[in-house]
């Protein structure tokens, strides 16, 4: 398994490959591999979709994501 932490000033939910895994500022556990990741509505954050290859994590060093408000 890897580990993602999506990064935004408020909780929000985290789509990761078009199915709601999450919220942000929490670890997140998923399979290697390639991903996209958005935030739930409302639309009010950049950028507007991350994509990326997620290997070599864990729980202690995840893969960081961050969104900002817009």
């Amino acid at each position: 398994m890897e580990y993602l932490l999506v990064k935004f000033q408020e909780s929000r939910g985290v789509v990761v490959d078009g199915i709601s895994e999450g919220v942000t500022n929490q670890a997140l556990e998923l399979e290697g591999g390639f991903h996209s990741v958005t935030l739930e509505a409302p639309p009010d954050f950049t950028t507007e979709l991350h994509e990326f290859i997620l290997r070599k994590t864990s729980v202690i060093s995840p893969r960081v994501i961050s969104f900002e408000k817009a």
